[in-house]
């Protein structure tokens, strides 16, 4: 299997596969509404609208299994990201990103960047993981590292 082999349900509830972003490097992040870190939504947007046309795209996928911090409808979600942070990269309907319901996404990309610091679990929202433009997983950034610390990095797989 291959990131690009997956399928998820976009926040309208369409389904997307992930083979749309071949050739791009993606960031896909797990977010939440009412998380310490919720503020990264304008990091990411900004990294999103200054690369997106040098093939960029960030995937956001609503949890709510940290601290209960993702309650709202995907309507609700919806609203909130693009009224107080402009959010306009592609967001999915809410998933589970631990435990045997796990998206099968989050399986894949644990299974893919674990050991070390994070072991195979997410730990918090906002724990973002980088794919190459082959669609190769190829680095996890904690929920501490904000988007404007990952450029520079970025910048570097893009232009590879």
């Amino acid at each position: 299997m291959t990131f690009y082999d997956f399928e998820a349900k976009t926040i309208s509830g369409e389904p997307l596969n992930m083979e749309q972003f071949k050739g791009k490097t993606v960031i896909v992040v797990n977010t939440a509404s009412k998380c310490g870190f919720t503020p990264q939504y304008a990091g990411l947007e900004k990294l999103y609208q200054k690369y997106k046309d040098e093939g960029l795209v960030v995937l956001g996928f609503p949890c709510n299994q940290f601290g209960k911090q993702e309650s709202g409808s995907s309507e609700e979600i919806k609203e909130f990201c693009e009224l107080n942070y402009g959010v306009s990269f592609p967001m999915f309907d809410k998933v589970r990103v631990n435990g045997v319901n796990a998206h099968p996404l989050f399986k894949y990309l644990k299974s893919h960047l674990s050991g070390g610091l994070f072991g195979s679990r997410i730990k918090w929202n906002f724990t973002k993981f980088i794919i190459d433009k082959k669609g190769k997983p190829i680095k996890r950034f904690s929920p501490t590292t904000k988007p404007e610390k990952m450029e520079a990095y970025i910048q570097r797989v893009m232009n590879r």
